[in-house]
């Protein structure tokens, strides 16, 4: 990867010396689903998360990383992170909160460290791939170096 085409993620993760992969990939099309790209790398959906901003109001963030084919579950959500209720952050008020457009959000490297839970399901697994920071990138880590970037914490956020 150039220099160029570096994203926060990629800097985060250098500046951490963390092992991880790389997987570029193109599409065509407007196609961004997490199912279309698990597909389009190879890799089974189980082990590809996507990235998603739930808010509680006015500068109250938190980032949820699920499998890319489950739903995410609002009210657990909202206990997990102690509100009464939180919704998915309008797609407007994403890039200016996070720094990364729709398709290419990645958990690591955003403007800021929000609160970060990724659902349990990942606890079973050897690695995850996450978000590079731009569509046609995907990051392969371990759940225990996902962690420590993230400050992330473990609960059951999925629609069962």
């Amino acid at each position: 990867m150039s220099k160029k085409q570096k994203t926060n993620a990629v800097r985060k993760i250098e500046q951490q010396n963390i092992a991880f992969d790389i997987i570029e990939y193109e599409l065509t099309g407007d196609q961004v689903d997490g199912v279309t790209v698990a597909d389009k790398i190879g890799y089974p959906v189980f082990v590809v998360y996507k990235t998603l901003l739930v808010t509680a109001g006015a500068n109250k963030h938190f980032v949820c990383i699920i499998p890319v084919h489950k739903e995410l579950d609002l009210k657990a959500v909202a206990k997990v992170v102690g509100e009464k209720k939180v919704e998915l952050l309008p797609l407007k008020e994403l890039q200016p909160t996070t720094g990364y457009i729709r398709g290419g959000c990645s958990p690591i490297g955003m403007k800021k460290l929000f609160p970060t839970w990724i659902d349990a399901s990942a606890e079973s697994l050897d690695f995850i791939l996450v978000s590079g920071g731009r569509i046609g990138l995907q990051l392969k880590l371990s759940l225990q170096d996902f962690l420590q970037l993230t400050n992330g914490r473990i609960a059951t956020i999925i629609k069962m």
